[in-house]
């Protein structure tokens, strides 16, 4: 394949996060609302460009009360920064399919480096013949270098919000025409 432009098809891809919750579990979460600017070569991400926009708004961890309060000044403070966004600065390919994306992930004002792992996964075209490409990609942020410090200390010792968050993005797209 030759370089193209492709766009997500957000009903079959998903962004998640995974974050430690009074030092013991793990709470998940998704945001709904994504999109991405791709011009790449499947077989070959090492020329890609890659721009990902999440809406912050679109937070769910399956309880409204804990959504509401990331929403605010606490945490992401939407109003003012409503969005976490990405733009690849160098791909390197690490094996069969597998990618390090490196670029500037900005987060509640901030922008720093960030690297995740991405997998091609596959193409094939869907029953109305429209071409269509698989990426899953993995990573992990400190959320404490984007500014979001808020926490409360547990009584037995430790903290109640974890600082690493995990993502894992599972991305279907399809050929712009």
């Amino acid at each position: 394949m030759s370089k193209s432009k492709w766009l997500v098809d957000a009903t079959h891809s998903s962004v998640d996060f995974t974050i430690k919750h009074m030092m013991i579990a793990k709470v998940k979460g998704s945001f709904h609302e994504f999109s991405a600017e791709i011009e790449a070569d499947p077989n070959d991400l090492t020329t890609a460009s890659i721009q990902f926009n999440v809406a912050l708004a679109s937070i769910d961890t399956r309880n409204a009360d804990r959504d509401n309060h990331l929403r605010t000044g606490d945490f992401f403070d939407i109003e003012k920064y409503p969005a976490l966004t990405f733009q690849s600065k160098s791909i390197v390919k690490t094996g069969d399919g597998e990618y390090d994306v490196t670029g500037d992930l900005t987060l509640h004002g901030l922008t720093r480096t960030e690297t995740f792992q991405v997998t091609y996964e596959g193409s094939g075209k869907d029953p109305w013949g429209n071409e269509k490409v698989g990426f899953s990609g993995k990573g992990a942020i400190k959320r404490s270098e984007f500014g979001l410090t808020y926490n409360a200390v547990l009584e037995t010792g430790g903290v109640l919000i974890g600082d690493e968050v995990k993502f894992t993005i599972e991305i279907e797209a399809g050929k712009a025409n």
